[in-house]
């Protein structure tokens, strides 16, 4: 299969740029990160935009997948879109606001998107299902610091 550059293209900078942005409008939070008390297996603060750079080529890498296979899985790209709209929001409630709670809460719904997210594009194409396990894995793990962080901190 011939690669749709343009679409990849865009299929990437999408969520890189929902993430860009929601880094850019909580940077200064980002930066009084380091002054709160993290539970143990907390990585260090420059892993996180490393991780979320590779999470952000990789779903966006998936989406192409999704978006030009033959087959469509019902519903897929509107989780997709779902689980884009809740990470954008949570770095802003986690690093903006520091509501550690809310923003734990927050993130159950993320994680349920993004869940469905990797079993739908699993089932268009099983490339795109695997594409997106690191991020369900990043979020899950996300979610033990976020409430770690919530418990350690109020």
């Amino acid at each position: 299969m011939k690669i749709q550059w343009k679409k990849l293209i865009l299929s990437v900078l999408i969520p890189l740029a929902v993430g860009g942005v929601s880094a850019l409008l909580t940077r200064k939070g980002m930066e009084s990160f380091a002054t709160i008390i993290k539970p143990p297996l907390s990585p260090p603060a420059w892993l996180f935009p490393v991780a979320w750079t590779i999470l952000y080529i990789l779903m966006g890498t998936a989406c192409y997948f999704v978006w030009t296979a033959r087959k469509k899985e019902p519903n897929a790209m509107f989780y997709y879109g779902i689980q884009l709209f809740f990470n954008f929001f949570w770095s802003i409630i986690f690093f903006g606001i520091k509501n550690y709670l809310f923003a734990f809460i927050w993130l159950l719904p993320l994680l349920a998107a993004v869940i469905i997210t990797t079993v739908k594009f699993g089932k268009t194409d099983r490339k795109a299902g695997y594409m997106m396990i690191p991020y369900v894995l990043w979020v899950t793990f996300a979610g033990y610091l976020n409430f770690g962080i919530y418990l350690l901190n109020r």
